[in-house]
């Protein structure tokens, strides 16, 4: 689904991302680990044509897009769910969801998309006309979704989709995801949360300082003593 070389990408001057490559597979949860400041987000947003790539090269089933705009890249079926979720808070739910089919390839069949994420969140439908910006900051993230799913994707890129909620809703959010790939999806997720991340994961990249420094299976991953203890900060009895 999404091929990636030699990709470096930064802000202005500054150099965030230094020759990375990766894969994600079509119908898998592709997982992106690292600390703070470990380029995950710069990579989620250069892939999604927020920033520049300074060189190297992305392909989304085979098809260069590497100089694609963004709004390009969502029609072409890529659709990122931002880390701080990003919704519009003075409109209701429906009206947020709605704007997530605006590409022209996510039109057609809109009202049967949001009866399918209403199915999915059933909270969202019982919140349809609140303004989002009154919901608790979980139902917020449901509707962060929701609205990525709205647009048709065939690659969805999650980032940092449990960063600040409760417990409880960090586990919801990550029994959606495997929902999600368990109807098909294909979904790029850079996560925090190394444990339920690297469990959740078919395969997993470990970004340290802008590249990636190791990758396997997401049970390799949480196996390795490396990982656990210098980049995941897990704890090597867990």
């Amino acid at each position: 689904m999404l091929t990636v070389t030699g990709l470096s990408a930064g802000y202005g001057l500054i150099t965030v991302l230094n020759n990375v490559a990766l894969t994600v597979r079509e119908g898998t949860v592709t997982t992106l680990l690292g600390s703070n400041g470990a380029g995950k987000s710069t990579l989620m947003r250069a892939l999604s044509g927020l920033i520049h790539a300074k060189s190297g090269t992305i392909l989304l089933e085979g098809q260069d897009i590497t100089a694609a705009a963004s709004h390009d890249r969502v029609d072409a079926g890529l659709v990122l769910v931002p880390e701080g979720r990003l919704i519009f808070p003075t409109m209701n739910v429906e009206h947020n969801l709605r704007l997530g089919a605006i590409s022209e390839r996510a039109r057609g069949e809109a009202m049967q998309r949001i009866e399918g994420v209403y199915q999915r969140f059933p909270r969202l439908r019982e919140r349809r006309g609140q303004l989002a910006g009154t919901m608790s900051g979980g139902e917020q993230q449901m509707l962060a979704v929701g609205r990525g799913l709205m647009g048709n994707p065939k690659l969805l890129l999650l980032d940092e989709p449990t960063l600040g909620l409760a417990p409880i809703m960090v586990k919801r959010i990550f029994e959606t995801i495997d929902e999600l790939r368990r109807d098909g999806f294909t979904i790029l997720l850079a996560e925090q949360n190394a444990h339920k991340a690297t469990e959740i994961a078919d395969y997993a990249y470990v970004l340290d300082h802008g590249h990636i420094a190791l990758e396997g299976t997401g049970e390799a991953l949480l196996g390795s003593e490396e990982v656990r203890q210098i980049y995941l900060g897990l704890n090597a009895a867990l």
